[in-house]
């Protein structure tokens, strides 16, 4: 794994490895086997960034479940939340009185976990939770609740595992930050 990439003219460095992130994502999922032994909820993937980390904590997941996705925006092609959040998917399933996990790369605003826990609830689900591999805490404009955590990560620029800059890179194994940010 690279320690360093270029990106639109732009280095990034190797923040987190991919050995690292698989490691918490196990143990994300076994928390979530744990805790919902018994029932069966729906995974609702945030699209587009949610897809790799959703796809490998499905593979820690033991207990019975379904999965659907939603697509919002709010980024564009800028390295910014505008904070305008646009509906582009919604759900396909029906989540009433449902036990509903909401799987996110990356909360930083907090702007779009809340316009989902809004959307969500007007479908009187029977729980609700978030997961999200990636927290800014210190960037949060709105407090919302995250239930999981993969991890509490510093106000940096971050790219690779699903995250993207301008619709690219996505598919790197690892996570980068933009190098001429402070840790």
């Amino acid at each position: 794994m690279k320690k360093e990439i270029t990106v639109n003219n732009e280095r990034f460095v190797l923040y987190l490895s991919e050995t690292k992130i698989q490691t918490r994502v196990k143990q994300l999922g076994r928390q979530i086997n744990k805790e919902y032994k018994g029932r069966v909820p729906v995974f609702i993937g945030v699209l587009n960034g949610s897809f790799i980390f959703l796809a490998d904590l499905i593979r820690h997941i033991t207990i019975d479940c379904e999965m659907d996705f939603m697509k919002l925006s709010s980024y564009g092609d800028a390295k910014i939340s505008s904070g305008n959040i646009k509906m582009l998917k919604e759900l396909n399933c029906d989540i009433t009185d449902r036990d509903v996990i909401i799987v996110e790369d990356i909360v930083d605003s907090g702007l779009s976990v809340d316009f989902i826990i809004k959307l969500i609830g007007q479908h009187n689900p029977r729980s609700f939770k978030v997961i999200s591999l990636l927290y800014k805490k210190d960037a949060l404009k709105v407090e919302v609740p995250i239930q999981y955590v993969g991890f509490q990560i510093p106000n940096h620029f971050v790219i690779g595992y699903g995250l993207d800059y301008a619709q690219k890179v996505r598919n790197l194994r690892g996570i980068y930050r933009l190098a001429d940010e402070h840790s």
